[in-house]
């Protein structure tokens, strides 16, 4: 295992610096910069990614009037779980072919929908623990699927504003499907009759909470695929990762939307990378009691999901880790921009508990997250650590739109 870990990271560091060496242009004429924008998976919690959200697009659009969206500005946005639900609001086309939600309209989605998604009387311990026993999920899924087709009607993976990519994870084949909009142009497993509502059923469908979403869809040579499918966080919670390879992917083969390999005036990448929040500083477990534990303490304890949160936050901290220590390696650091509380406690650390209170509490946790100063992973403990000195996370925010609309004029005027 520990093998195979280091041949992973060697890998991982060799695709990442080729990245951020590989020259970058658009199709017609040169780029700065590859633009990307990343959201953690997190259930209830995707309203602190959206609160930022909203902050970040309120600073685009006082750079560039009311109209701005934030995907006229990334390359590529990537969502895991709640944040592919989150990244597909902001892409897919609505009214004259602008994004279907506004950045500011996230959160208040979340309020509204949220508690017939995660419908209360399911939570209580005695419930939960009889379904444990006799199988099926948490929830049945029923709102949140006649939600998302309701939305999103029959529009595709092929037809967002910009290359979205979105993981999940294929329980007959063990593997992971990622979802992405360049792919369906010619890669054979993803056909473009693909729904983007297929999409966000299959990413947020969390074991233990939702049930596996299965669809059928078919290609372009009439061949009909089969997909069973499961929540993305248990392949990559954090999406960053998979954002960056599908971006090294693209421009080795030329296919980027809008950026090709070739000569430009600039290597670098701007990343902006939201997590859900963490309860790192909780101690929601510990050795002693789990040494006790049987299978279905592992899966569920007291209203939480212990295997699940262990998996989906180790994920999230090692692609973080990963993706600092390259961007720092190339002396890059102020183009990544990771915001992410790590102090959640109570309800708020839950990713199903829709009451209005705690809704309005996460609200104010990422209102509270963009006064603090930005973090960024000590390389010796692998802990998140505010940079002395350094701006809050709003400043940083307002400075990465200015890059982002510079980077956009360069190109819109060239």
């Amino acid at each position: 295992m520990e093998k195979m870990n280091f041949v992973f990271a060697l890998n991982f560091v060799a695709t990442l610096q080729l990245i951020l060496l590989l020259p970058i242009s658009n199709a017609q004429t040169k780029g700065r910069m590859a633009t990307v924008l990343c959201i953690d998976g997190g259930g209830i919690r995707g309203i602190i990614p959206g609160t930022i959200l909203g902050n970040l697009e309120a600073k685009l659009q006082e750079v560039d009037g009311p109209d701005a969206r934030i995907a006229d500005y990334f390359d590529v946005i990537a969502g895991t779980s709640t944040g592919g639900l989150v990244a597909t609001m902001l892409t897919t086309p609505g009214a004259n072919n602008r994004p279907l939600y506004a950045a500011k309209d996230i959160a208040s989605f979340y309020i509204e929908h949220s508690p017939k998604i995660f419908p209360q009387s399911r939570r209580n311990p005695v419930t939960a623990s009889f379904t444990g026993l006799l199988g099926g999920p948490k929830y049945d899924g029923k709102y949140l699927k006649s939600l998302v087709e309701g939305v999103l009607g029959n529009q595709t993976l092929s037809q967002t504003l910009t290359n979205l990519v979105v993981p999940s994870f294929d329980l007959e084949r063990l593997q992971p499907v990622i979802f992405s909009t360049i792919d369906v142009d010619g890669n054979q497993n993803l056909p473009a009759t693909i729904r983007l509502s297929d999409v966000c059923l299959s990413t947020s469908a969390a074991p233990t909470y939702l049930p596996p979403h299965y669809f059928e869809a078919q290609g372009g040579n009439g061949t009909l695929h089969a997909f069973n499918l499961i929540d993305g966080g248990v392949a990559a919670n954090n999406p960053t990762l998979t954002a960056l390879t599908h971006i090294s992917k693209q421009l080795l083969l030329g296919k980027m939307k809008g950026l090709n390999v070739g000569p430009a005036e600039s290597n670098k990448m701007l990343v902006v990378s939201l997590g859900t929040g963490v309860a790192k500083k909780e101690g929601k477990y510990n050795a002693k009691d789990a040494a006790a534990w049987g299978s279905l303490s592992w899966l569920f304890r007291d209203g939480a999901t212990p295997l699940i949160d262990i998996f989906s936050d180790a994920s999230a901290d090692m692609v973080d880790f990963h993706v600092s220590t390259i961007f720092k390696s190339c002396s890059n650091s102020q183009n990544y921009l990771r915001i992410q509380e790590d102090n959640l406690a109570g309800d708020a650390s839950s990713v199903d508990i829709s009451t209005t209170k705690n809704m309005q509490t996460l609200m104010q946790i990422g209102q509270n997250l963009l006064k603090k100063t930005v973090s960024r992973v000590d390389l010796e403990t692998g802990r998140s650590v505010p940079v002395p000195g350094g701006p809050t996370n709003e400043q940083a925010l307002a400075t990465f739109a200015k890059m982002l609309s510079d980077e956009r004029k360069f190109r819109l005027t060239k």
